[in-house]
């Protein structure tokens, strides 16, 4: 059986033409009032990098700054009420990312006496805590020479070294660590976020993610999110009316209150359901 390829080498002088230029671009360019950028604090540069999970940067702004001002470090988080930290995450979608949060926060403080992990593999064992953050982590908290690789920077890479955009995500880690400047990963990754999200754009390289997002509007992921906000509101509700509330046929709605139940978020009681009041799972997925 033949080996797979190792990735191209990207030569010195390449590395540093494009190094020089990101870098000289970010100096002039770059968002470097974002609240996240000002501290080093593996703490807040988790709970920053949970909520910018698909959610764009202006929104975040407000809801890290009130999430850090109820939660300011890992014990307060893990001794919080889930529906309180649902609470602070409402509008900003995917609420499973707050439970994952919060786990990870329990588990900090249980297994590692409050202190965060140094390393990409240690990080991952933490609930919800996936490849991506866990580098960033080590990568803003604490400068470590790691690369990570979102979709912004996976659409940098391809359109900036002219890679297909077929190559394997093994091979796209591979390229971008050889393009971490030593000692400057804090700084690397901060310019390639903000040139991707003001000139390597979607719509100026023409390259795909890797997978489309289903339609929000009217799906189960929509109706799962207004289920939280109405069982932050009333506490606890018969299924009946949560479905009336919902608009949805009950059957669907029973469908929804399983996923939540899966997932940790709600509680179901014969007909009345309710926000889980504790959180005790410790699955490592997202």
């Amino acid at each position: 059986m033949s080996r797979p390829a190792s990735p191209k080498p990207i030569f010195p002088t390449e590395r540093k033409q494009f190094s020089r230029r990101l870098f000289a671009w970010y100096k002039r360019n770059g968002r470097h009032d974002l609240p996240w950028r000002k501290t080093a604090d593996p703490y807040k540069i988790f709970v920053s990098e949970m909520i910018l999970q698909q959610t764009q940067v202006l929104r975040v702004i407000p809801k890290y700054r009130a999430f850090i001002r109820r939660f300011p470090n890992v014990c307060a988080l893990a001794a919080a009420e889930p529906a309180a930290v649902l609470r602070l995450w409402s509008g900003l979608g995917y609420n499973r990312r707050a439970l994952y949060l919060q786990r990870a926060a329990r588990a900090i403080v249980t297994q590692h006496a409050g202190t965060f992990p140094q390393s990409v593999v240690a990080l991952r064992q933490l609930p919800g805590v996936g490849e991506y953050t866990a580098a960033a982590i080590c990568i803003f908290a604490w400068n470590q020479n790691v690369a990570a690789v979102d979709t912004n920077i996976r659409r940098i890479l391809i359109h900036e070294l002219r890679l297909p955009e077929t190559v394997t995500a093994a091979r796209l880690q591979a390229v971008a660590q050889q393009l971490v400047p030593n000692g400057k990963s804090r700084a690397w990754h901060s310019a390639l976020m903000d040139y991707g999200s003001a000139v390597a754009t979607a719509r100026a390289t023409g390259v795909r993610p890797r997978s489309r997002q289903s339609t929000f509007a009217g799906s189960d992921r929509y109706y799962r999110g207004q289920l939280i906000k109405l069982l932050l509101q009333h506490r606890q509700l018969r299924m009946q009316r949560a479905a009336v509330l919902l608009t949805l046929p009950l059957a669907r709605c029973r469908r929804i209150v399983q996923q939540l139940c899966a997932d940790g978020l709600v509680v179901a009681a014969g007909q009345r359901i309710r926000l889980c009041s504790r959180i005790d799972k410790t699955d490592n997925s997202g």
